[in-house]
């Protein structure tokens, strides 16, 4: 028998719409799941957004209060979806009321905010999942097998890219996300937080590292009317952008290895540009989100001019066979959030955490803090969760 879970989504921007489908989509993937998420509320302070959300997606009420999700006795679980100012507001209460929470990165404006969650979580014992959906690719988790069996030898370095131009146009709109109060961080919260998390994925813990980042568009137009996801505000008046544009940052991981992590929102000309290099001494391992099914493998002991194939990943790779059938079947950015759907729902059916949880956000956290502390004293920082 398969036991309904009352859910909710707080906040309906682009991220709620995602994981709404996420929760339409996921038993058609995963039809043995002891749970079946219920649309049951969705809160939004956008007026008309959430009533537009109800009747697309059929969720059973509708609130401009995220405080009435939280008294709602028909909420089991929670998708936190809301500016990163209200994470920790919003979570510490969900969790408090016993409420399990699927939460995007990166969860609150700081290291400090992240552990509070994680403690409500840890507290009141409900399940916590994070937003982290690139580690879910079955290629990055491939990638980490392959790693972690030691077919590349000892890694010595990685590189890892997040490029893309979301932010690049000089009339995009001076939202949220561009203020200290609100978003917190800019480019470190939006991209390097996932580079911090696949970097630890893959490699292990940041032991410290030192960085620099700069803002390329100090000015943007306020938006007049409410603004979703990156929209242009032509002819607004203009004010500062508070955050950095781009971050380039040297890492050193416990286990010796060396790093390089940069991200930038105004790159013209890349449209996300996601991925990784690994390197070790055997070997060396790549993926491009934009190729996101594949793999560049160099393995085997030639050393000099040993060559690269490319992977296809299949079945036997991460979730892959919850979507295709074969090899070299594409899988898109939508599946890795039903993945992480699944996941979540996994961990509140069974009482156990599957995928990424409050400590992978926090050890993420802590690195973004380490990050704009190194910047703004051009010093080399420990990384401390």
């Amino acid at each position: 028998m398969v036991d309904a879970l009352g859910v909710a989504v707080v906040g309906f921007g682009w991220m709620g719409r995602v994981h709404t489908q996420a929760y339409a989509r996921v038993r058609h993937h995963y039809p043995r799941l002891a749970l079946r998420p219920e649309l049951v509320a969705v809160a939004e302070e956008v007026p008309g957004r959430a009533e537009e959300a109800a009747e697309q997606f059929g969720f059973a009420s509708t609130t401009r209060d995220w405080r009435e999700v939280a008294a709602d006795p028909r909420v089991g679980a929670v998708s936190i979806t809301a500016p990163n100012f209200l994470h920790r507001e919003i979570a510490v209460a969900m969790a408090e009321v016993g409420k399990h929470i699927w939460i995007e990165k990166p969860v609150g404006l700081s290291a400090e905010d992240a552990r509070a969650v994680a403690d409500a979580v840890a507290k009141a014992g409900v399940q916590g999942t994070v937003g982290f959906n690139y580690r879910n690719a079955p290629a990055v988790e491939a990638a980490r097998d392959l790693i972690a069996a030691g077919e590349i030898g000892a890694v010595t370095h990685v590189r890892i890219r997040l490029f893309s131009d979301y932010a690049a146009h000089p009339e995009s709109a001076l939202t949220w996300r561009y203020e200290r109060a609100r978003g917190g961080s800019g480019v470190l919260g939006d991209l390097a937080s996932h580079g911090a998390d696949l970097a630890r994925f893959l490699l292990g813990d940041i032991a410290s590292l030192t960085a620099d980042t700069a803002v390329f568009l100090p000015r943007r137009a306020r938006p007049t009317t409410a603004a979703a996801g990156h929209s242009r505000a032509a002819g607004g008046e203009l004010g500062p952008v508070e955050n950095e544009d781009y971050v380039n940052c040297l890492l050193r991981f416990a286990s010796g290895a060396r790093g390089v992590l940069e991200a930038c929102r105004v790159s013209v000309g890349e449209q996300n540009n996601y991925g990784f290099e690994v390197h070790g001494t055997r070997g060396a391992v790549s993926w491009d989100f934009r190729r996101m099914n594949e793999l560049a493998v160099s393995r085997g002991t030639s050393y000099q001019d040993q060559p690269v194939s490319t992977v296809y990943v299949g079945p036997g790779h991460g979730e892959f066979a919850a979507f295709q059938p074969g090899a070299a079947n594409a899988m898109g950015y939508d599946d890795l959030k039903v993945v992480e759907a699944y996941r979540f729902l996994r961990s509140v059916a069974e009482g156990t955490p599957y995928g990424a949880t409050l400590s992978d956000a926090v050890h993420s956290a802590a690195a973004l803090d380490a990050m704009a502390h190194s910047a703004e004293r051009g010093t080399w920082a420990e990384v401390r969760p």
